[in-house]
């Protein structure tokens, strides 16, 4: 009898190549000398060795694994701590630690929504936040990206009777831009709505406080749902929802991701506790990434690279045909850059583009061999009749 599956994974591993589509994954060997503009490590905090100190201190102290979810016997002190850290630098009561940002996000649309909840999702929400509703088997209506127009006429036309959920990214990952946080908050305020904001890439790198793009300032009567994740910006892995003690505890009671799931491993926790005091007492990490923000938008102006609008460490370079995409990722890795080579079906067709992300770890060098290497593809590409147009 023919081997059914064998055959199913074969065909779509074949349509996958033809359409150009295949994913590799690249063994990083952190002896060579790769400039790494790929990576969400913002602050620089990855390859600290603070970090890696009291990483290695928290394992020593606790464990290599918390052996059990927090539920059972996983829930140890350093995480308790962790979580009240977090709850600080977001400005609510309680903070809630799960093992990843995706788990977070299935966790949380999972114990609040069912199949009488309406959920408006931005059109370029990250994949966590979709499968999330899916999960939960609530219907998820789509918003033009950032219009806040269409989804208050999305919200006008919902049932009266019906919870409802507004939820967007803070910072979105592969365009840099930002929501409107104030003006997602009003919304929701008059159509009696709650807010939920995945601030994944926005938390360490926005605000006074490297408290994101929402914080503090807007509180949690504004936004009751507040996501962020620590495998970015603080340099170390896992994810956490703040908010009320009501959700707090909503959320302890009901989402299966983290009943379920092995606690997050005490040397990660005491690595992150590590990151926060370095968040708050070294605020120039904050400054030195933004004037390299602002230094490498005005020079890729400069040189006429098609760069999308974002005032984040996110800087997408659209080049169109993936293709063309894969060939300048190729050229750049082989003098020594890696950069994010993004294509459908993460962004749409006809959208490739390179996301190159700064850090503060990078210096003014790193940044002019980017530059210097850009603009080398550039004129190469304008000598072969392919100019590259927003």
């Amino acid at each position: 009898m023919q081997d059914t599956w064998t055959t199913h994974l074969a065909e779509q591993a074949l349509d996958q190549r033809h359409r150009g589509l295949w994913r590799q994954r690249r063994i990083l060997d952190p002896d060579r000398a790769l400039i790494d503009f790929a990576g969400n490590d913002y602050l620089g905090l990855a390859r600290d060795t603070r970090l890696a100190e009291a990483q290695a201190e928290g394992a020593r102290r606790f464990g290599a694994g918390a052996r059990a979810s927090h539920l059972v016997s996983g829930h140890l002190e350093v995480h308790e701590a962790l979580e009240a850290g977090l709850a600080d630098l977001t400005g609510r009561p309680r903070a809630l630690l799960f093992s990843t940002g995706y788990m977070a996000n299935l966790g949380t649309l999972q114990a609040l929504c069912d199949d009488r909840t309406a959920v408006f999702q931005d059109r370029l929400n990250h994949a966590s936040l979709l499968d999330g509703a899916a999960l939960a088997k609530a219907r998820s209506r789509r918003f033009h990206h950032r219009d806040l127009g269409d989804l208050e006429r999305l919200l006008r036309r919902s049932p009266p009777e019906a919870r409802k959920l507004v939820v967007s990214d803070g910072v979105f990952s592969m365009d840099g831009d930002l929501a409107d946080v104030p003006g997602l908050a009003q919304t929701c305020a008059t159509h009696g709505a709650w807010l939920m904001i995945d601030d994944a890439h926005g938390l360490g790198v926005l605000g006074a406080l490297g408290d994101g793009s929402v914080g503090r300032v807007h509180g949690m009567d504004r936004v009751p749902v507040l996501v962020g994740t620590l495998g970015k910006a603080l340099g170390s892995a896992g994810a956490f929802v703040a908010g009320s003690q009501a959700l707090i505890e909503h959320l302890i009671q009901f989402a299966r991701p983290y009943i379920y799931t092995t606690a997050q491993p005490p040397g990660v926790a005491a690595a992150t506790l590590k990151a926060l005091e370095l968040l708050d007492t070294e605020p120039e990490r904050r400054r030195r990434l933004d004037d390299l923000i602002a230094r490498f938008r005005r020079e890729a102006a400069t040189l006429g690279l098609p760069l999308a609008d974002s005032p984040t460490p996110i800087q997408p370079l659209v080049l169109g045909d993936s293709a063309r995409m894969m060939h300048w990722a190729g050229r750049l890795r082989e003098r020594g850059l890696l950069v994010g080579a993004i294509r459908e079906p993460t962004v749409p067709r006809g959208q490739a583009r390179l996301r190159i992300t700064l850090s503060a770890a990078h210096d003014d060098d790193d940044l002019d061999t980017l530059l210097q290497a850009l603009a080398d593809l550039q004129r190469e590409d304008a000598c072969h009749g392919e100019a590259v147009t927003p």
